[in-house]
């Protein structure tokens, strides 16, 4: 209820009433002028309550009047009295009517009651009332107030003191409430400050108001007071404790701190006051040294006072909490004071109460700030927030090293709960350890041997003091054990706590802000201010020292999970914090202390050890404390876990880990997961810790590299407690999940990652390298898990991280290559399906970029890399084969790069990859892969490993020769678009089109890389790759030769064509001849393909002739060229070298092409041929080659329904016509035609020409086989053909060397059986036949010809009478010696001549008949054509029976009389020119050889034969006779008489002597000499003598004829007088005989004669006769005797007497 409602007045009224009556009551007798003032009181109060409204101001005027009475009524000293005085009192307060003027006499009075020692409690308790109620109360009247209170604290009752006590700090209180009131008051009003006079203590109380007055002169006095000085305002003090002045003095500061720091006044005090004050309270404290003896020191030194110390430690906590700002310099003091009362000399409770003041600062960060800001970052001023976290660090590292001397209390009384249970077990040391005993039910540390039991000393982030709070001690407290380090254990999580949030709460708000801003304007890029960073790194910077080291310890001594869970967390905190801060140092030495504690004690790992070589050096060179960094225990007592092998080079026996190692991966873990952000360079550390620990715990990596726990086979030595086993999933999930959230980071961070995978990856490898063990493959799983995650932004991270895993293909480990494989193309298979955006085929660098790695793994030796690669490649095409784009170039690099020495299952996925690609892919790809396609397809037809794949690699080329065909339009607009954008770049760029085969259009080039790669393959060192390859290659050129453009057939011929044929006949010549043994296994080399020269022969005998059915097919094509004739120079050049080989099946081949190519006639047009015949006949492709390839490629014929033909024609029609035969076309054959005849001059010239030199034992090199000369000479009719119209003189003879060369050739003996026919049949070989046939040719072509063609004709004769020499003279070749066919052995390198004879005897036939026809051709008769012949005829009728065989003279003689009997008009007709002059003397020694010949005939000559032979003798007689002898006019003398010699030698019977007796009488040759001696009669007279020429021609016969007869009748004379008795023989009795009939009959012919015919001497020589007649008349013979009877008759005639001498006209 309110004092001021009517009622509360009304109520007052009536209590005061009351009071004053009952006053008056008491007082009436004892004390009257009391009860008359109460009774005036009364009448005053009624009087004020009729008179006044307001009745309370009026009572508060009146106040000094209406307390008269109680106030007279204290003065009593009457107990019962006072006390009902001072409730009235009490209640005139509480309703505020007292006037300052009553309240100064209501504290007098009070006063006067304390002194008394009256009613102590009731006085404390209406001061109170008076000054809680109002504020009339002050100055002198206040002070007097506090200074009664401050009495009555001081007296000998408790109850009182107390009481007092509590009023005192109340009224305190109160003092400082009022000012803070009045401030509020005053706060809008600015006042003129009077200006300040001189610095005196009271300078400024004339500035303040009243209640600041009051409240400054109380603080200076209790200052005053506490320092022990007499106070100013607080007058009447009597006695008064520091302890108590103290309190007071916190409990100002704490309270009011407002006042202090608005009122300048009041700082003063603070600083020239309290600050001093307390320094100079705490000196004791800092000199005391514990332990040091008072002996020593020459004056003893004051001893800390603990109630003294701990309110001193109480002031200074309050000052620095709320002053710190205005007492820079003095916090600096303290706080270093009190990082000295932390020594560990000082005592142990002194230390304790520290330890709480640093806990309460440590749960102040931005008071830490504050310290870093003013001290540690100010140059030459004292580090103090450093050395205050070194403080606490070095105290926890003390409480370890020093044991607790110093309190005997703490070692005889464990403190808490410990128990010395617990202590002995700790003290059990390893040993009790390894039973367990040291997991104690009590969070403790333990340290070499120290063990420090942990309590709960607040809770986190408040610092709840037990020692700071103990006001009522006087005695130090005993300290409990392990209650100093749980409380620094506190403070320094808290520490970190608190720095740790507030700088990560600003930092956020920084980057709300950044990001508000950036919003907001875009374009600018503040930077924040750099103020904030600076201190929060100095602050870091600051402490980070201390706390590792401290935290590094107490995690190495914790062995409580809660608190090592703590310690790792604030380890944790700080790593993260100096990251996002961007201290490298600390953000490292926090990672390593955490990874350390990882691994097993003194586990060997370069990276950390040498971080912490680092920091030793770097940081603690610069503390001032003494901070040393312990290294880790080695006999904690903790639970072990695991037991594994470490990862070293060098197997070392086994390492153990501990729960604690497990606990502090997960918290490494944890951090990698969580803040991997700021790690940077540390993912180093971090990375290789949890490398080794997966390691050390058997983890090995599956498929995508998470990492499952490893088989028991692979470390052998792992041990792992089911513990940790149920972990081991956990943890891998974890590590897993750890490198998914990879994802999360930002660019650099995941660089900082990649790098360190790589790094440690690079270690892994080296540590792989000397050894055969496992190599750690957790980098490398590692590696592709991160690129995995990070598909979405893996353009960033490609280059390392493939690069990288390139490097681990390399390595010599299988394992480690393996999983660098594994990692290289899962990483480039998940990049090209992961749907990017935009995607793949939109962004063709990215394509590429995820492609190349691919492409790199192909420069790797190892076999296992590149088949992984070529699976990879398989399964790509297989998945993403469509989309590829523009990654076809580096796919099909990847199929393409086989090398021979990789094996063949390589070559073999390399080339299924290929097929698959030919099958499927040629029209998704762009066409400028296509020459790729070709050349890699060409790759595998050259590669050595596979037979087979070669030669289906030749059929794949045939296919994609066919879609070149079938999307012909296509491909070449694609092409064309391509080339036109080349162009233009190489043209901005100024260079020229860099392409091959430029500047063909670039659908042709694709074609032309074909036949490159063809060409290539036909000269593979594998016989059955060249051929497939060459049957390909001109089945392709036939089949889509039309496609090509014209020019493009030039680069065809020229680069394609020729190039082939210059290789193939290069290699051809240099191949090896040695026998190759069979080919491997048991097949068998049939013997024309047993050395490599065969095998190439077949090879240059396919592609000589696949060009010559080119040029043949296309010729029409090629000849619109312009170089036509230079190519078809080449071709012949070919053809010529080939037929000249060594080799008799190339040769021969090379004659056929040469054979097609002059039967090309006019060019046929490509359009009338069908369609079929177009692209197989001309191709000569056997249907088997056709079959097998069109059936390869799925749903692929060869031959597609539409024809190819309206293909053709679509294509290039213009090309189709053929060109109109011009005479430009005309001359240009008839080069062509010559040079064709050179070529074949040259090739007959040499492969004809005899072998120089040698005896006939050498060997000659090489003679040509028939077929070949056959093959040749059977061109000659073809060629002729097209150049009979230049064919002259000079020709003709270099055809005859050839054509006499040819047939001299013998055939060598094992040829002999299929060339020549038994020996006895007269049976001409082919190659006779075919000179034979060229002979005849031409001569038809002269007979048909021109006049002056006939000029040739000799030669031709000239030519067939050589041949006809033959018979009888076989032609010698070189000095070669032959045998005849039936001396030569079948199985030796021997030479058999050949029967020439029916050749010859042909030959001969064939001058007949040619003679027949040309007998009176001029140049026949010139050139002496028939003397020739004779000349010629003359060898064979001389040698008669000596001839080969006996056909041959036969042939001869018949020859001759048909010659004869044409040319002998001939040569009579011309017989004035002379031409025959020559001729007669010949055709006599023909006569004359044949008729009388030295050769004897054989002796098995039957009689009919003989005969027969007679009649031919005798038909040349009679030819004489009728052909002759008529015309002797016409003929020279000579001849006639060497004829007339000849008639009469044969006329007398010759007989060989070889006859038997029996046959005598036939071997006469009787007909014969019966046939010369009529004609020497017949024309000895001649009736009608028509010129002299005929009488001379008788007389000549008469003479020769008589002169015979003579002989034979002398010479029968004696012969039959000589034998006597015995009969002569028969043909001599038979001359004898007919002599003498020829007597008689030429004896009637002169009697018929004109005796002016018979000359002389005629007469002389008959009358000469008639003795030698009388001789014979004596024979015995009766025949002889009737002849000689008839030859005398005649006689009679010239019995006539003589007569004289007369002179007759004789001629």
């Amino acid at each position: 209820m309110s004092t001021s409602t009517p009622e509360a007045v009304k109520k007052l009224l009536e209590n005061m009433q009351t009071d004053l009556r009952s006053l008056s009551m008491e007082c009436k007798k004892k004390f009257p002028p009391v009860k008359e003032a109460a009774e005036s009181g009364i009448v005053k109060i009624k009087t004020i309550a009729a008179r006044n409204t307001d009745i309370l101001a009026t009572l508060k005027e009146n106040s000094s009047e209406v307390v008269q009475p109680f106030l007279m009524g204290c003065g009593t000293k009457e107990p019962k009295i006072t006390q009902l005085c001072l409730a009235a009192i009490q209640r005139l307060m509480s309703h505020e009517v007292v006037s300052e003027a009553a309240a100064g006499n209501i504290i007098n009075m009070l006063w006067q009651l304390m002194e008394n020692g009256l009613e102590e409690l009731k006085l404390l308790q209406t001061v109170l009332v008076l000054l809680t109620t109002n504020t009339v109360v002050h100055d002198e009247i206040l002070s007097k107030a506090i200074v009664l209170c401050f009495r009555l604290h001081f007296t000998k009752d408790n109850i009182t003191n107390n009481t007092a006590a509590a009023t005192v700090r109340q009224v305190v209180t109160v003092v400082f409430e009022r000012m803070v009131a009045e401030d509020e008051r005053f706060k809008g009003i600015v006042e003129q400050p009077t200006p300040v006079q001189g610095n005196t203590n009271r300078r400024s109380v004339s500035t303040l108001r009243p209640s600041a007055k009051d409240a400054y002169m109380l603080f200076q006095d209790l200052c005053q007071l506490v320092n022990a000085d007499a106070p100013y305002w607080l007058v009447g003090m009597t006695e008064m404790t520091r302890t108590f002045g103290l309190e007071l003095l916190e409990s100002v500061l704490n309270d009011f701190p407002g006042v202090f720091l608005q009122h300048q006044e009041f700082s003063f005090l603070l600083k020239e006051r309290v600050c001093p004050l307390v320094i100079k309270l705490f000196s004791p404290n800092i000199k005391f040294r514990q332990g040091s003896s008072s002996a020593s020191s020459p004056a003893p030194v004051e001893k800390p006072y603990f109630p003294i110390c701990m309110r001193l430690l109480r002031v200074v906590s309050v000052l620095i909490k709320h002053f710190y700002s205005l007492l820079v310099t003095e916090c600096e003091i303290f706080l270093s004071l009190l990082v000295k009362f932390l020594d560990g000399e000082k005592p142990q409770w002194l230390r304790a109460v520290a330890v709480e003041s640093v806990h309460r600062l440590c749960v102040q960060p931005h008071l830490l700030r504050s310290f870093c800001q003013s001290y540690d970052m100010k140059q030459h001023s004292t580090k103090v927030f450093r050395d205050i976290v070194n403080a606490l660090g070095s105290f926890i590292q003390s409480l370890f090293i020093i044991p607790n001397t110093g309190n005997p209390a703490a070692t005889n009384a464990p403190a808490g709960g410990s128990g010395s249970g617990a202590q002995a077990a700790a003290q059990g040391g390893p040993g009790a350890g390894g039973q367990g005993g040291s997991l104690t039910t009590q969070a403790a540390f333990e340290y070499r041997g120290t063990w420090i039991p942990l309590m709960t000393v607040s809770v986190q982030g408040s610092a709840k003091a037990t020692y700071l709070e103990m006001l009522d001690k006087v005695e130090p407290p005993s300290i409990p054990e392990g209650y100093a380090m749980s409380v620094a254990f506190s403070a320094l999580l808290d520490l970190v706590r608190g720095i740790t949030s507030m700088i990560e709460r600003e930092l956020a708000k920084e980057e709300e802000e950044a990001a508000v801003r950036r919003e907001a304007n875009p374009d600018q890029n503040a930077q924040p201010e750099p103020g904030a960073h600076l201190v929060w790194e100095e602050m870091v910077s600051a402490c980070w020292c201390g706390l590792l080291a401290a935290l590094s310890l107490l995690l190495d001594a914790s062995t409580d999970e809660t608190a090592t869970e703590s310690i790792l967390k604030a380890e944790l905190t700080m790593a993260s914090l100096c990251g996002r801060l961007g201290l490298v140092t600390p953000r490292d030495a926090f990672i390593t202390a955490i990874c350390k504690a990882s691994l097993p004690p003194h586990y060997a790992l370069t990276v950390l050890s040498s971080n912490a070589a680092n920091l030793n050096n770097k940081a603690y060179s610069i503390q001032g404390q003494s901070v040393q960094i312990i290294s880790p225990s080695s006999e904690s007592h903790q639970q072990v876990v695991a037991v594994g092998q470490p990862l070293t080079v060098q197997p070392q026996g086994t390492v153990v880990l501990t729960a604690k190692n497990i606990q502090c991966m997960r918290t490494l873990l944890n951090l990698a997961h969580c803040h991997g952000a700021v790690l940077g360079t540390s993912w180093q550390l971090v990375l290789a810790t949890l490398q080794h620990l997966v390691w050390i715990l058997g983890l090995k990596p599956g498929v995508g590299g998470a990492l499952k726990p490893g088989r028991a086979v692979e470390g052998p030595s792992t041990v792992l407690t089911t513990a940790v086993m149920t972990d081991l999933p956990f943890i891998s999930n974890i590590l897993s999940r750890l490198f998914e959230s990879s994802q999360y980071l930002d660019d650099v961070s995941l660089h900082h990652l990649i790098n360190a995978l790589c790094s440690l990856s690079l270690e892994a490898m080296e540590m792989a390298y000397g050894t055969n063990k496992e190599p750690s493959l957790f980098a490398v799983a590692k590696l592709l898990e991160t690129g995995l995650v990070n598909m979405d932004r893996i353009e960033i991270l490609w280059r390392p991280l493939t690069g990288h895993l390139l490097e681990v293909c390399q390595h010599h480990n299988a394992r480690m290559r393996e999983w660098g494989a594994e990692a290289v193309t899962a990483l480039i298979k998940a990049g090209l399906a992961y749907k990017h955006n935009p995607p793949l085929a939109q962004n063709q660098r990215l394509q590429l970029l995820l492609l190349n790695p691919l492409k790199e793994l192909s420069n790797v030796l190892h076999a296992d890399i590149r088949q992984k690669q070529l699976e990879s490649v398989l399964q790509i095409l297989q998945s993403q084969g469509d989309s590829l784009g523009p990654g076809w170039p580096l796919v099909l690099g990847v199929i393409g790069a086989i090398r021979n020495n990789q094996g063949e299952s390589l070559i073999r996925t390399a080339f299924q990859c290929l097929q698959l690609v030919v099958t499927d892919f040629l029209p998704t790809m762009p066409c400028t892969c296509l020459q790729i396609v070709v050349d890699v397809a060409g790759s595998f037809g050259l590669q050595n490993q596979e037979l087979n794949i070669s030669l289906t690699s030749i059929g794949l080329l045939w296919n994609i020769s066919d879609y070149f065909f079938q999307r012909g339009e296509a491909i070449t607009q694609e092409l064309e678009r391509e080339e036109a954008a080349l162009q233009k770049q190489a043209h901005e760029k100024g260079e020229p089109l860099n392409r091959p085969f430029h500047p063909a259009p670039p659908f042709d080039c694709l074609w032309l890389c074909l036949y490159a790669k063809l060409g290539q393959l036909c000269v593979d060192p594998r016989p059955a790759v060249r051929k497939s390859a060459g049957q390909t290659m001109f089945s392709t050129i036939a089949a889509h030769g039309t496609l090509l453009q014209q020019p493009t057939w030039h680069i065809v011929a020229w680069k394609v064509l020729f190039h082939l044929l210059d290789c193939v006949r290069k290699s051809s010549s240099t191949a090896d001849k040695e026998k190759i043994e069979s080919g491997g296994g048991n097949i068998l080399i049939h013997h024309s393909r047993d050395t490599a020269e065969k095998q190439w022969a077949e090879t240059w005998v396919l592609t000589l002739a696949g060009v010559a059915r080119i040029f043949n097919t296309r010729r029409y094509l090629l000849q619109q060229l312009g170089d036509f004739f230079k190519a078809w120079e080449v071709l012949l050049d070919h053809i010529q070298s080939a037929a000249l080989s060594k080799n008799s099946e190339v040769s021969l081949a090379a004659l056929k092409s040469f054979q097609e190519i002059l039967q090309i006639g006019t060019p046929v047009k490509d359009s009338a041929m069908p369609t079929e015949a177009l692209a197989l006949a001309v191709m000569g492709v056997p249907p088997v080659l056709i079959d097998p390839l069109s059936a390869s490629g799925p749903g692929r014929p060869l031959l597609r329904s539409d024809s190819m033909l309206e293909r053709l024609t679509r294509y290039n029609g213009a090309e189709l016509q053929a060109p109109p035969p011009g005479e430009e076309s005309a001359l240009e054959d008839a080069a062509l035609w010559w040079s064709a005849w050179n070529t074949w001059y040259r090739t007959g010239t040499d492969s004809t020409r005899p072998p120089i030199g040698g005896t006939g034992t050498d060997r000659p090199s090489f003679i040509p086989s028939q077929p070949f000369l056959t093959a040749l000479v059977q061109i000659f009719p073809a060629l002729y053909q097209h150049i009979k119209t230049g064919f002259s003189m000079e020709d003709l003879k270099k055809l005859g060397v050839i054509l006499h060369g040819a047939v001299s050739i013998p055939i060598s003996s094992d040829a002999s059986p299929f060339i020549l026919p038994s020996y006895t049949e007269a049976v001409l070989t082919s190659l006779q036949e075919a000179v034979l046939t060229a002979l005849d040719v031409l001569q038809k072509a002269i007979c048909v010809g021109p006049e002056n063609l006939q000029v040739m004709y000799p030669a031709i004769f000239e030519q067939l009478l050589l041949f006809v020499e033959f018979s009888c003279k076989p032609p010698q070749y070189g000095k070669l010696e032959t045998k005849h066919v039936a001396n030569a052995k079948y199985n030796q390198a021997e030479w058999v001549a050949l029967n020439y004879v029916p050749f010859a005897e042909r030959s001969l036939e064939v001058v007949v008949d040619l003679y027949h026809k040309t007998a009176c051709h001029k140049a026949v008769i010139n050139q002496k054509v028939l003397q020739n012949i004779i000349k010629t005829l003359r060898m064979p009728l001389g040698l008669k029976y000596a001839c080969p065989s006996e056909s041959t003279w036969k042939l001869a003689v018949s020859s001759l009389l048909k010659v004869l009997s044409i040319g002998l008009p001939v040569a009579r007709q011309h017989a004035s020119s002379g031409m025959f002059e020559t001729m007669w003397p010949e055709l006599a020694n023909a006569f004359e050889d044949f008729l009388f010949t030295k050769s004897t005939p054989p002796d098995n000559v039957s009689i009919q034969e003989f005969q027969m032979n007679e009649a031919i003798d005798v038909e040349v007689v009679q030819l004489i006779s009728t052909e002759i002898l008529p015309f002797a006019n016409f003929i020279p003398k000579d001849f006639v008489g060497q004829i007339m010699t000849m008639l009469n030698k044969g006329s007398i019977h010759s007989q060989s002597s070889s006859f038997t007796e029996a046959e005598i009488d036939v071997r006469m040759r009787e007909e014969f000499s019966k046939v010369c001696f009529e004609t020497l009669l017949q024309f000895s007279f001649s009736n009608k003598v028509s010129t002299p020429q005929e009488g001379y021609i008788s007389r000549m016969a008469l003479s020769v004829l008589l002169k015979r007869s003579q002989d034979v009748l002398r010479r029968y004379v004696d012969d039959e007088r000589l034998s006597g008795r015995c009969p002569l023989p028969r043909q001599q009795v038979t001359e004898i005989i007919f002599v003498l009939k020829a007597i008689s009959t030429l004896m009637d012919s002169l009697k018929k004669t004109q005796p002016e015919n018979v000359d002389g001497t005629t007469w002389a020589q008959v009358i000469a006769l008639y003795p030698t007649l009388v001789e014979c008349i004596t024979c015995s013979s009766s025949e002889v005797s009737s002849a000689l009877k008839e030859a005398l008759g005649p006689f009679k005639d010239f019995m006539q007497p003589p007569v004289s001498r007369v002179q007759n006209g004789e001629s």
